[in-house]
């Protein structure tokens, strides 16, 4: 008697244990055939934080760069190197933006060679090199010697008089953003491997 009910026991928790399984497997099968299978496609360059519209807050330092006049050729290169998402993280940063004509006067052809699809490493090292950590007003940069850019390189800081240099190139304007400062300067400062 003891047996027979062991047996039934066993009989029983096999019965239960199978339907368990079962179950879970069809909601497994279930759940793989309602996901849709997706194709790999390039990522769009219109994806990221750069690209949500916001009129609240105080711009940041892309935001600044795009409202200038004085700043289509730096902003035409941030996106030929899609560097948009980059500019718009939470910082802070500062940018060393070179004015149109800053860019007009490097050697003609310079510029649209650099905006080419095959040029667009050289472009974003060329860029990053006018962007680092940190919010520093003229006055307080002044105090440096060198700054470590976000090409993993160095630039010097020189002051002359009242004015502040950084690779060469013054310091015409400072501009707080939301997310650190831009300084408007009128050379572009390229990277010594450049």
């Amino acid at each position: 008697m003891k047996i027979t009910s062991k047996f039934k026991l066993l009989i029983g928790s096999l019965c239960i244990l199978g339907l368990v399984l079962s179950c879970k497997s069809d909601a497994r099968s279930g759940a793989k055939a309602a996901v849709p299978e997706t194709t790999k496609t390039a990522p769009s360059p219109q994806k990221g934080q750069a690209f949500i519209k916001d009129d609240g807050s105080t711009p940041n330092v892309l935001q600044i760069a795009i409202g200038s006049p004085d700043h289509t050729t730096l902003v035409a290169a941030v996106q030929a190197a899609e560097l948009e998402n980059v500019l718009v993280n939470a910082g802070p940063l500062m940018v060393f933006a070179p004015t149109n004509e800053a860019f007009a006067a490097l050697p003609s052809g310079t510029v649209e060679d650099l905006l080419k699809p095959e040029n667009k490493e050289t472009l974003a090292n060329i860029l990053k090199h006018h962007v680092t950590p940190g919010n520093y007003s003229k006055e307080f940069l002044k105090k440096f010697k060198k700054l470590g850019q976000a090409n993993n390189q160095n630039t010097s800081v020189e002051v002359k008089g009242e004015n502040v240099y950084v690779g060469g190139a013054k310091i015409i304007a400072s501009i707080p953003g939301g997310n650190g400062i831009v300084h408007v300067v009128d050379k572009v400062i390229l990277p010594p491997n450049e």
